[in-house]
């Protein structure tokens, strides 16, 4: 016989967050002044203060990767970069010496030597090239590894207890998470491996070319006035002061990058966002005529695109200002530095172009932040970026630890199916949406939910099925026990019609056969034929076939508890009681909750409570059998036998 899949709604209590990271080490907790901030600081201090963290906080998950729990490759690889750039360094200095000597047996016009060191350069230049190439592959497999182990710890904490979820219904900078994770996590692993690689190289350039300097150039001799000073190390001092003022010059000219960097991306992601709105809803925006309202809205998102670019452009027109000024004149420096000992015979032409070819090496090394500014400011406001996502979750995560505000409690009953004890729902600030819930429900009753819009019928819904944490008391499942929810907009996967009917269970866990019956008791027997088809189902079925399409999914999934949020609001009257005596009578055991404003859906219910609109929350107002029960009637007649006057005696 078939075992229908587990779907993600559990009746047991979800597990409990452990204190330690997503890579199982340690972590250290936020500051203080971040989960409750200093009343004593200032607004902006406070925001300052959130800014200067968020890097730490970016750190402390993504160092795992090097930790216990982390890839087991990390270390290797990362190993193996930090000898390749080593050895780069090494063929670096040959191709430095081999500069001199070639150009020495030139002016000395000595073709033997000439001939000997080209034959020279060739094994050098190979390795070099080889060197070259493997670093790219060293650097670019941390960077891969990297992305693919830290997203994973960020979808695995994003999806878990349903917090993709709930980062909607909470306040905090945390907007557009899928593209923080797709696009600013990216940047936010590749762009520190480059770096690291580039520091290292620059740090062991810069030390041994200085000593090339040092040793070539020697002391400079200048007559002022009649006056001879000596300045030892020149070339050294002048890479070093020719750095010094192109990087100062950089950090000044380029210090709004960051914030600047940062807001880009975010009106990037807004607009991505708005286009995916569009497509998401294109049947509703077609059918009402709001191709210009959408429009209006997408030339607002993309006219700020334009103007953050163009912000963004300016800063890169002033680096480029330093960064192409500094790569036009670092060559010719050493060479003028040099002419004067050249001339008076105390260098040689190779001494020259060595000190030449030096002094550039130094002065790029010297002026790597020059070069790669750019990149590092979009890095900080992308790992910051990805930081706030973390944070958010952060914030969850201490929420289910019982931190901050009151959490709804999940836990087993053996009394009855379901039980509400002392269930309150709150907003997640505190603010009251339902009030204290006493509500038993037994197996197999069926129970409707009534009352106006907006007394948080479907908000009750969701703190049943786990989805939403905040609030008191207690949600009991009997053990063991299944529950399938069916919202009023159903969830309608991408690829074949398969995935979308057997969804959240695997494609083949039912065969074509049982999904076709599926279809077929719901009403869907046009699209018996198209079950192995792939498209996009979730533009072209119709709101009342994907509330069908649910149904499908409810009679192979054969849950024991059923939630419908609204789950028949698209279909006629007819079709609604066809679906309802459907899973009357295929699921004759099974425990419904239902959410629904029709009247005509109280002839599916044997229960029926009413919600009502308080101060203070909703409250619970009515609680009525639609269907009488025996068991209470006879323990009413018991009740009442017992209440009788004694007959009188005759």
């Amino acid at each position: 016989m078939h075992k229908p899949a587990a779907t993600r709604e559990q009746s047991k209590q979800p597990p409990i967050v452990e204190t330690k990271g997503e890579n199982g080490d340690e972590v250290t907790p936020p500051p203080p002044e971040l989960v409750e901030p200093d009343p004593e600081l200032s607004p902006e201090e406070a925001e300052q203060a959130r800014k200067d963290y968020l890097l730490t906080r970016f750190w402390i998950s993504a160092r795992g990767f090097w930790g216990h729990n982390g890839d087991r490759l990390a270390w290797p690889f990362s190993i193996g970069l930090g000898v390749l750039i080593v050895l780069t360094v090494c063929f670096q200095y040959g191709i430095n010496v081999w500069n001199r000597a070639i150009f020495d047996a030139i002016e000395q016009r000595d073709a033997t030597s000439v001939f000997h060191l080209t034959a020279v350069f060739f094994p050098l230049a190979i390795g070099s090239i080889a060197l070259g190439v493997a670093q790219v592959f060293a650097r670019m497999g941390i960077q891969r590894r990297w992305r693919a182990w830290l997203t994973a710890s960020v979808l695995t904490r994003w999806l878990a207890n349903g917090r993709y979820y709930q980062l909607n219904l909470v306040g905090g900078d945390h907007g557009n998470p899928e593209y923080r994770i797709a696009e600013d996590l990216r940047i936010a692993t590749d762009s520190p491996v480059d770096f690291l690689a580039g520091v290292t190289s620059a740090l062991l350039s810069a030390v041994t070319f200085i000593v090339v300097l040092w040793t070539i150039g020697g002391a400079l001799t200048v007559t002022l006035g009649g006056s001879t000073i000596t300045i030892p190390g020149f070339l050294v001092i002048a890479a070093i002061l020719y750095a010094a003022i192109a990087s100062g010059s950089i950090v000044v000219i380029g210090r709004r990058f960051v914030q600047v960097s940062g807001d880009k991306n975010q009106a990037e992601a807004d607009f991505r966002y708005t286009l995916t709105r569009v497509r998401e809803n294109g049947e509703s925006i077609a059918l009402l005529g709001g191709e210009q309202e959408e429009r209006d809205g997408l030339d607002r998102n993309f006219t700020s695109v334009l103007r953050q670019w163009a912000r963004l452009a300016g800063q890169h027109m002033r680096t480029t200002l330093v960064s192409q000024g500094s790569g036009l004149v670092a060559p010719v420096v050493p060479l003028l530095l040099c002419a004067p000992k050249y001339l008076d015979g105390s260098m040689t032409l190779g001494q020259v172009m060595q000190a030449a070819s030096a002094f550039t090496i130094v002065q790029s090394a010297f002026g790597w932040l020059v070069d790669n500014y750019p990149r590092l400011a979009d890095w900080n406001a992308c790992a910051r970026r990805i930081a706030s996502l973390m944070m958010s979750l952060d914030a969850l995560e201490r929420a289910e630890q019982g931190d901050g505000l009151g959490r709804i409690k999940r836990g087993e009953t053996h009394k009855a199916m379901l039980e509400l004890r002392d269930l309150s729902v709150t907003l997640d600030d505190g603010t009251a949406v339902v009030g204290e819930t006493e509500v038993v429900i037994e197996p197999g009753e069926r129970l409707l939910v009534a009352g106006e819009s907006g007394t948080g019928k479907s908000t009750l819904v969701r703190a049943i099925a786990g989805l939403w944490p905040w609030g008191d008391g207690s949600v009991n499942f009997h053990p063991d026990r299944r529950l399938f929810m069916l919202p009023q907009r159903p969830y309608v996967p991408s690829g074949s019609l398969r995935r979308a009917v057997a969804y959240p269970g695997a494609a083949e866990d039912w065969t074509v056969r049982e999904i076709g019956e599926a279809l077929h008791k719901v009403g869907l027997d046009h699209l018996k034929e198209k079950i192995e088809e792939e498209g996009p189902w979730d533009q072209t079925l119709s709101g009342g076939e994907k509330q069908r399409l649910a149904f499908a999914r409810l009679l192979l999934h054969r849950p024991d508890i059923v939630v419908l949020d609204e789950a028949t609001s698209a279909l006629d009257e007819k079709s609604q009681d066809k679906m309802m005596k459907m899973v009357t009578d295929e699921l004759p055991k099974a425990t419904i909750v239902s959410v629904a404003h029709r009247a005509e859906l109280e002839a599916f219910h044997s229960r029926k409570i009413v919600l009502e609109r308080r101060k203070g929350g909703a409250k619970l107002v009515s609680d009525v059998d639609l269907i009488p029960r025996k068991g209470k009637r006879k323990l009413l007649g018991r009740f009442l036998r017992q209440r009788k006057p004694p007959k009188k005696a005759a």
